[in-house]
């Protein structure tokens, strides 16, 4: 990567500022809603909120803000990049070839990422519309909770009923949404201060430490459960490092983290005041004047949307990633905006739908909704921070600094585990079991790919040179095509699938003017699109590479037809002169490509267990998209075969041929 292209990764300005706002910091921006009102409720309500307690909880918030978000993650993930792109997918790519076993933290953490984040638009919008409850013309309307989940999800249906068709138009207004909501934050927090300005002293981080051992703390240890809501959108900050830069969150951070402790120490300003008032709304909205409420509930509701469209990206972003690393299952993926970035996998947009709707009917209200929600991030911050500790070992960090600096973060994050696992038996249980069914489906896409790898047999081309040079002359055969494509996972030198030539030969002879055999290798680097060819000193078959990144589509016919043209302008490939054409001057024929599944066979040599696993990974494959679709082939000319997984099991059984016995004659 050139120095220009990281001087303008790293470099800040006004509009990558805005920018940033309202890309990154949806998740965590939006935690003022819920968090406070988390701490309270579980305390035993306002009357049970003490100054001790309220300067610790603030202190506790200030804390993690710091150690998890501002350290963690802003000053030590974001140097992580892989080409400038974030994320715990990302991070894998860059230390996979350190350790086999790497591969278990980043399929937990993906999966964790996900699930958890399908809680994330139910519990932002449910809280956001909660909000009304406040307003006097709407009060009693939306004192039915019933109303309120109405109208989240009226507004869930709306949110993900656009997706597919980009969101271009949406995120031009992200930025100053989030630039007035973070202004209102800090504003309207420090305005509530005013009068109980020693709330201040909660950045003094003694109070936080006594707090946790406080008699005046009624839930101990699990107190954190509820302080770690604030920082849930850490991990979403690295994921979308690509987006935005660098050099604009290291900016931008510092303003949100300022408006944030803001909001939260005028909440517990606010709850100071009113403790014995009795008053058992949201602390965020009952802090409002009541005449500006009903613009607030607007307000966070597009704070929330934004908030919500940031996490569907994010989603759809990390399935894109784990389909091209071959730990996920292929999905149709449409690209509805000019960005590439800007991507849409219409499956996994209405699976996030049905689980988000059902998250808000099964649990009502966004209090019930915060007792379960955040369990599954910690199991991500986790794993991403033994993902991170490889990476300081791999840029020469000494490793004994290493793991002194990982194990403490892992450390805190556990503590934060062990008091959020108490949510488990508070709803926690769904995206625990919802992490686990992604995590089951990962598993079996990884290991399918790999007992595949492990029995399919492959042999050189350039024994079978000659054979097919005269299958290609030989005229008694029709034609079958002039250029035949074939695929291939598994293409190494000059050595291919046994099944491909087996196609080409012995099942139906393939007559052809060129035979092409391509390989689609996915390269770290998020947006690469090149490729290598060997002629194979002929020019009749062609060995393609195509090096594709991670967040590229993966077009084949059209990449092929640019290679076409750059071979025949080399003169290493004849052009192919189209006698009967609507478009003049065309030199390239017409192509079939040819896609080998492999079935599971009685196959001897498979264990148990291997057969499990590709029989699991085949009912899989029935709801997902099909290769023609993955590889951009849906315009063209296929051809699907199908083969044992092993070939050399297609033997000869014995059987014997009845004759008939002729009656002797007395």
């Amino acid at each position: 990567m050139s120095d220009a292209h990281h001087t303008a990764f790293d470099k800040a300005s006004k509009a990558g500022f805005i920018i940033a706002l309202g890309i990154v910091y949806g998740d965590i921006g939006t935690s003022p809603l819920y968090t406070m009102q988390s701490l309270v409720e579980n305390q035993g309500g306002i009357a049970q909120v003490s100054e001790p307690f309220i300067l610790g909880a603030v202190s506790l918030i200030i804390w993690t803000l710091t150690l998890i978000t501002t350290i963690k993650y802003v000053l030590i993930a974001l140097k992580a990049d892989n080409h400038h792109e974030g994320g715990i997918f990302s991070l894998f790519t860059l230390v996979r070839k350190m350790s086999p076993w790497l591969i278990i933290p980043a399929m937990i953490g993906g999966a964790t990422l996900l699930s958890d984040g399908a809680l994330t638009p139910a519990v932002t919008v449910t809280s956001a519309i909660e909000g009304l409850k406040a307003v006097p013309g709407l009060s009693q309307i939306y004192q039915n909770q019933t109303n309120v989940i109405i109208t989240t999800l009226i507004i869930l249906m709306i949110l993900f009923g656009i997706q597919r068709f980009g969101t271009g138009f949406i995120g031009k207004i992200f930025g100053p949404v989030m630039l007035l909501w973070f202004s209102f934050l800090g504003i309207s927090g420090l305005l509530n201060t005013l009068g109980h300005l020693e709330i201040f002293k909660a950045i003094n981080p003694y109070y936080a430490l006594h707090l946790l051992f406080s008699p005046e703390n009624h839930r101990g240890i699990f107190i954190l459960g509820s302080i770690f809501l604030a920082t849930t959108g850490a991990e979403a900050l690295y994921s979308d490092l690509g987006h935005v830069g660098r050099g604009n969150i290291y900016v931008s951070w510092p303003f949100v983290k300022l408006c944030i402790v803001l909001s939260y120490c005028g909440q517990a300003a606010w709850i100071l005041s009113h403790k014995d008032s009795g008053i058992e709304l949201n602390p965020f909205f009952a802090s409002v004047p009541s005449q500006l409420t009903v613009y607030v509930v607007i307000l966070a509701t597009l704070a929330a949307i934004i908030a919500s469209q940031a996490l569907i990206s994010g989603s759809f972003t990390l399935v894109s990633e784990a389909m091209r690393l071959k730990i996920f299952p292929l999905f149709r993926v449409t690209y509805p905006g000019a960005n590439l970035g800007q991507l849409y996998i219409p499956v996994i947009n209405w699976i996030l739908f049905a689980v988000t709707s059902c998250t808000v009917l099964y649990f009502r209200t966004s209090a019930h909704m915060e007792a379960a929600y955040g369990l599954a991030i910690t199991i991500t911050m986790l794993m991403t921070t033994i993902l991170l500790n490889y990476y300081l070992i791999k840029e020469g960090v000494k490793p004994f600094l290493a793991h002194l600096v990982m194990t403490f973060f892992a450390l805190v994050e556990f503590i934060f585990f062990w008091a959020s696992a108490v949510k488990f038996m508070h709803g926690g249980y769904v995206v625990v079991i919802l992490a686990l069914a992604i995590v089951f489906v990962m598993f079996i896409w990884h290991a399918g790919t790999r007992i595949v790898f492990k029995y399919v047999k492959s042999l050189n081309l350039n024994d079978y040179k000659e054979q097919i040079k005269q299958l290609r002359d030989d005229v008694r055969f029709d034609l079958y095509q002039t250029n035949v494509v074939y695929l291939s996972n598994r293409m190494q030198d000059h050595m291919i699938d046994r099944s491909i030539l087996y196609s080409i030969l012995d099942k139906r002879p393939k007559r052809a003017q060129v035979y092409w055999f391509v390989n689609v290798q996915v390269t770290d680097e998020p947006y690469t699109a090149k490729y290598k060819v060997d002629m194979m000193g002929t020019d009749y078959m062609v060995r393609v590479e195509l090096y594709l990144g991670f967040r590229m589509p993966q077009a084949v016919p059209r990449y092929l037809r640019t290679i076409v043209h750059d071979l025949m302008e080399s003169g290493r490939l004849p052009k192919q002169e189209q006698e009967y054409t609507i478009t003049p001057g065309r030199d390239v024929g017409d192509f079939r490509f040819v896609l080998i599944e492999e079935r599971v066979s009685n196959a001897r040599q498979l264990t148990n267990f291997e057969r499990f696993i590709m029989q699991t990974k085949a009912s899989i494959k029935h709801v997902t998209a099909s290769p023609m679709r993955w590889f951009g082939l849906q315009y063209s000319e296929v051809t699907l075969e199908v083969v044992p997984l092993i070939l050399s099991d297609v033997l000869k059984l014995p059987i014997k041929e009845l004759v008939p016995v002729e009656d002797s004659e007395a």
